[in-house]
């Protein structure tokens, strides 16, 4: 009896598949108390409302984000999409945090998540791609809960950890 194979492992090479994202919190506000350090009171996150994607539809999200494309470094897939998704351009990007992401047996839910703040950019943000996003609004940090709906799970986390002494954070491992 042959075992089946196992889902996570491309047959091309027999290689563990991760999956890695790029995801850009803008931030407007007073800066933290001390450079790298937790957002200050009074801190703004733009946030999406994801409509017609398939994916968390109706749940608040990063303001870009989307996979990071073969032979592209995460900064070059955070600028591209920031671009493409919200119309900004020149971010002063600073890595936060990576989310290594696991919650079932398909390789697409193997996950690596670079998580991205900026404070400055060029451009004023807006939807570029109405059919994928219903809205874009500022919301304080501190004021998530009162959002019309949910925010994405793990985004949610990250949000929750920026700042945070840990940069690298495993969910849905045992």
């Amino acid at each position: 009896m042959t075992a089946s194979p196992d889902p996570l492992v491309d047959p091309r090479h027999g290689r563990f598949t991760l999956v890695p994202a790029s995801y850009v919190f803008l931030l407007r506000g007073p800066a933290p108390a001390a450079p790298g350090g937790p957002p200050a009171a009074g801190t703004q996150v733009l946030l999406q409302l994801r409509r017609g994607t398939g994916y968390m539809d109706e749940h608040w999200a990063a303001a870009a984000a989307g996979h990071v494309e073969r032979g592209e470094t995460a900064f070059d897939a955070a600028r591209r999409e920031a671009a493409e998704e919200i119309d900004v351009l020149d971010l002063d990007l600073r890595l936060e945090l990576v989310l290594h992401r696991t919650r079932g047996d398909l390789p697409v839910d193997e996950r690596v998540d670079f998580i991205f703040t900026a404070r400055s950019w060029t451009g004023e943000p807006r939807v570029v791609e109405p059919e994928k996003c219903a809205e874009l609004r500022w919301v304080p940090l501190d004021a998530l809960d009162t959002l019309p709906g949910p925010v994405v799970p793990h985004e949610r986390e990250a949000l929750a950890r920026l700042g945070g002494a840990e940069h690298y954070v495993p969910l849905g491992f045992a």
